[in-house]
């Protein structure tokens, strides 16, 4: 015998509603992330292209932009070089060589590149003209930070990439999105830091700063390749099939040779960011040891070196032994070689090793640290002096009047001192106020004592004392 499901009809009613409710949900969510209702593929494409022309006007407001940056970092100041990345028309080649890319388009890559080159070189130029002829070349903090890439920074370009090129699709261009978009993925700075590097002959801060600039470009073009992929665009069509074969093989390859080296630098700066932040927490973490303070910490990816520099107490080896185990049981530390420089170091190692920068960073610390104690010093020094100087009035006694009138009424006194001596008979103990005079060589024994009972007798009615001595 079977049993039959039966749905009653409120059942059927809470079933419709849910599929509904879903749908809804559905709609609403592809709805908020769709970018195909709102893509205007030509307009773009022929905003692209007319972006990519870099002659006339654009060349001068390049120039101009680059002076401009040159001199924010040149004396670091983060809101001219901001100003200057608003007014460069930098990003106009390279978003023309993803697209053209992405669409087939060998004509309009072949300009994206050979505008982008002479965008590079014109930068460069000006950069080293101005830094050639400025008379601040000081490495300054914003200089520095451009002169090798992070793994951030290829996170900035992707990103901004991304977001530059959906805003350009979109129907009437977010231009907001652009400005910012120029700012974060930076590409001014770095060619200015080339010509800074060009300029004063060091060229690894020029090879970083390229390969900083090298970077944000690629993956701004590699953004903008994939965008166009998803939405789309359109294929140049070619009235030769070979040709369009042709033209799509060279597109690919050219993709490919852009794609693969890409993924493989972002896995290396990601493996060397996370060697770095491990290597900082295993120090921060673990080396530790009661009077001993770490000053300085350099960390080399590529041989693996972790030096750290200590002073204070020296650590033991027995100490240094056990850190260095530790180290190789740390994930991603594994192979990492720990030396420990100490104060201790008789070699002269540690002095040799630290550079002047971290010793006048520590000398500042301490200064830093003891600013506040040594205003309070001041302070005590200065209550101290107030002290002294009420000395002379303490006890009724006005020291400062009575030493210029013994001075007028005793002629050959030489110095005048006054001070309380507490005596006792062992029976009571009494303070007494204490003169002491010295007299020049001229005044004689026999006048001196007559002139001290004088002052004395003196002392008393001025002061208006029962008891007091004056002794030489």
């Amino acid at each position: 015998m079977s049993t039959e499901n039966h749905i009653t009809p409120s059942e059927a009613e809470f079933e419709k509603d849910k599929l509904n409710a879903w749908q809804g949900v559905r709609k609403f969510v592809l709805g908020l992330f769709n970018l195909h209702n709102d893509t205007d593929r030509d307009a773009t494409i022929e905003a692209v292209k007319k972006d990519i022309s870099f002659k006339g006007h654009t060349a001068w407001i390049l120039i101009f932009s680059i002076f401009v940056a040159s001199i924010g970092l040149n004396v670091s100041s983060t809101a001219v070089v901001i100003g200057a990345m608003l007014i460069s028309p930098l990003m106009g080649p390279i978003v023309g060589v993803g697209l053209s890319v992405a669409i087939n388009d060998i004509e309009t890559l072949r300009r994206s590149l050979i505008n982008l080159g002479v965008m590079v070189v014109l930068s460069v130029l000006t950069a080293f003209l101005y830094f050639s002829i400025s008379p601040l070349t000081e490495e300054t903090p914003e200089l520095l930070a451009r002169t090798y890439p992070t793994i951030l920074d290829v996170l900035v370009a992707i990103f901004g990439g991304l977001a530059l090129i959906v805003a350009k699709t979109k129907s009437g261009t977010i231009a907001s999105v652009i400005f910012g978009v120029a700012i974060a993925t930076a590409l001014m700075p770095p060619l200015c830091t080339v010509g800074y590097g060009l300029a004063v002959g060091n060229l690894d801060y020029a090879g970083g700063a390229l390969y900083l600039f090298s970077i944000n470009a690629v993956f701004i073009a590699l953004s903008t390749f994939i965008v166009s992929k998803i939405l789309r665009f359109p294929l140049v069509r070619y009235a030769n099939s070979q040709r369009r074969r042709f033209i799509a093989q060279i597109a690919s390859l050219i993709a490919i040779v852009v794609i693969v080296p890409s993924v493989y630098l972002f896995y290396n700066l990601l493996q060397e960011q996370v060697f770095e932040n491990k290597t900082k927490d295993f120090v921060k973490e673990i080396i530790r040891y009661e009077g001993a303070e770490v000053v300085k910490l350099t960390q080399d990816y590529e041989t693996k070196n972790i030096e750290v520099y200590l002073i204070g107490q020296p650590v033991p080896q027995p100490k240094i032994n056990e850190w260095i185990a530790k180290l190789k049981e740390t994930e991603k530390l594994e192979d990492g070689n720990l030396r420990i420089y100490q104060g201790s170091d008789r070699s002269g190692e540690l002095a040799e090793k630290l550079s002047g920068a971290v010793k006048a960073g520590i000398l500042e610390d301490l200064y830093v640290k003891n600013e506040q104690a040594i205003r309070s010093k001041d302070e005590r020094i200065n209550f101290l002096e107030n002290e002294i100087a009420k000395l002379s009035v303490k006890d009724g006694i006005p020291f400062d009047e009575v030493s210029k009138e013994v001075q007028v009424a005793f002629e050959g006194l030489e110095n005048f001192a006054y001070s309380k001596r507490i005596q006792t008979n062992f029976e009571s103990t009494d303070t007494i106020p204490v003169f002491t005079v010295s007299w020049e060589n001229t005044v004689r024994n026999r006048d001196k004592a007559e002139r001290m009972t004088r002052m004395a007798a003196l002392l008393k009615v001025r002061l208006k004392l029962d008891t007091l001595v004056v002794e030489e």
